[in-house]
């Protein structure tokens, strides 16, 4: 919307326009005198006086940047909390209930909040990536690198604290970027947070097809076409004649291909809802991912009791059935959780609407505790419980669902759910890429149906040609996460802290070897990617 057409008070952010207070917390949106207020009756037009002194506010506003205190509105025009009311242009007023527009959150709602954005499908490459550095090493590089990204994401959350004499309440990590290296910052934490989009777009696109292949083929083969036991007494080759002479079962697998058709299937499903201008329609199903994870946790248990802990313990040296308990190939399972533990990008709008603002580096330590438990225990149980003998723990998948039968019913169930789920967050993905890349190119959301159409082609583009010829979930997360986190987690953090504490006069040497010390190892894990 222009500037000069913008509507007074009340059709913008409740508290756009705040009193002279050094107290945030007592910054308070202009207001109306209770006797113009509508109520249940019929509605009363605000007095001109209310009117004038709507325009006087809205003046002021426009006088200076949000930003900058010497022209706001004067504390003596502005009343108590308890009588804040909103102006409507149409010439109503309504009542703020409890003087504040935000819902704010008790801490266990903040906390499961950040633990249900956080875990999404590197929870299924957890085994995968524990085979990868070794049983031992793999639960070591868990733990530490939660630590590391806890403390990485602590530094995010406190840096608009670290500003002093400019109003950063409704700043945004981008926004403390550009604050210290200018158009550098800015757009390079807007280039790496368009990569981790993107790349979890890609993967959940390999993953919907890899759900909508088994989804399809259990129904295919246990509801519409069963194979009949035709020998009952044993003797399996009666059944493989069968199998192969099955002509309806060929044509099935020739159009309904993991790699070379369902990729392309679901370009009809899904571009078409990319192109919403609004995808809060599609915010109603995110409980399903909570949903999921549970019903995950549910199914790696059934699966561990029922098929038992299979270890053997072998230091550096590996065996027929058993990996190594240390394997230089660790820095796979890192870059995997560097993006299972990424929340850097959005920790900060998180946090503002937890109750309690003085527990928030509590809360968000126990966010990453409740976390990283959750990753061991699916990673440890299924790496255990893999069945070696007669299987290789090397045979274990990047997808851990990918070393269950399309028969197995709850492994059936669990796909269906996670590709319910992943269909209808893809959109809203897609719609972050849009308002983040359309919003600094053009300053509109939505500029036009051609350039949205476009952007969504290249990113659908992406998702299929990984599907169709790199369908590997554990490589595609563990290059996107070390990419963006080279940014987001590592090196940007630790240079707004290292900057504002040299321009504070506070930097010490031991803070500076140790965020140097972080900067080398994003840098380090990058490069581990290629090589290991």
């Amino acid at each position: 919307m222009e500037e000069d057409s913008k509507p007074l008070l009340g059709s913008v952010r409740a508290g756009e326009y705040y009193t002279d207070s050094l107290d945030p917390k007592q910054r308070r949106p202009f207001h109306v005198e209770p006797r113009n207020i509508v109520g249940d009756d019929a509605q009363e037009q605000v007095s001109s006086e209310a009117a004038a002194l709507s325009s006087r506010v809205h003046y002021y506003g426009r006088l200076t940047a949000s930003s900058d205190r010497l022209l706001v509105p004067p504390d003596h025009v502005i009343p108590s909390p308890e009588d804040i009311y909103v102006y409507s242009p149409l010439g109503t007023a309504f009542k703020v209930q409890g003087g504040d527009s935000t819902a704010k959150n008790p801490s266990i709602v903040t906390i499961f909040a950040i633990w249900n954005t956080m875990m999404g499908t590197s929870i299924l490459s957890m085994p995968w990536g524990i085979k990868q550095a070794g049983f031992t090493l793999g639960i070591i590089i868990i733990v530490l690198m939660g630590l590391l990204t806890l403390y990485c994401c602590y530094r995010v959350l406190k840096s608009t604290k670290s500003i002093p004499h400019v109003d950063t309440s409704d700043w945004e990590f981008p926004d403390v970027c550009k604050y210290y290296f200018g158009g550098f910052g800015k757009w390079s934490s807007l280039v790496f947070s368009l990569v981790s989009l993107i790349g979890a777009m890609v993967v959940y696109w390999v993953l919907m097809s890899n759900f909508l292949f088994n989804t399809g083929k259990f129904i295919y083969s246990e509801l519409i076409c069963p194979y009949p036991n035709l020998d009952p007494d044993g003797d399996s080759s009666t059944l493989q004649y069968y199998v192969k002479e099955n002509s309806t079962g060929q044509v099935f697998d020739l159009w309904w291909s993991k790699t070379n058709t369902i990729p392309f299937y679901l370009i009809v499903l899904l571009l078409p809802l990319l192109n919403f201008r609004s995808a809060s329609f599609f915010a109603r199903f995110t409980f399903l991912g909570t949903l999921s994870v549970v019903y995950l946790i549910f199914l790696v248990t059934y699966k561990a009791i029922r098929l038992g802990f299979h270890l053997d313990f072998h230091w550096f040296d590996s065996s027929t059935f058993f990996v190594p308990e240390f394997r230089s190939l660790f820095p796979q399972l890192s870059g995997v959780l560097t993006l299972a533990f990424f929340i850097h990008n959005c920790i900060i709008t998180l946090m503002k609407n937890n109750k309690h603002q003085e527990n928030n580096v509590r809360d968000l330590s126990l966010a990453y505790l409740l976390v990283g438990l959750t990753y061991l225990y699916v990673g440890v149980l299924i790496f255990a419980a893999f069945p070696s003998p007669p299987l290789s723990k090397e045979c274990i998948e990047p997808n851990f669902l990918d070393n269950f039968p399309s028969s197995d019913v709850l492994v059936f169930v669990a796909r269906a759910c996670l590709l319910f789920q992943m269909t209808s967050v893809y959109p809203l993905l897609g719609y972050l890429v849009r308002v983040q890349l359309m919003g600094q190119l053009f300053g509109d959301h939505y500029p036009g149906f051609l350039h949205v159409f476009i952007l969504n082609i290249l990113v659908v583009g992406a998702g299929v040609l990984m599907a169709r010829f790199y369908p590997n979930i554990g490589s595609i997360i563990r290059y996107s996460g070390a990419l963006c986190g080279l940014a987001l987690v590592f090196v940007l953090p630790s240079l707004i802290h290292l900057t504002s504490l040299n321009r504070r006069g506070e930097l010490r040497w031991p803070s500076a070897v140790f965020h140097g010390f972080l900067v080398l190892l994003g840098v380090a894990n990058l490069f581990g990617q290629f090589f290991m």
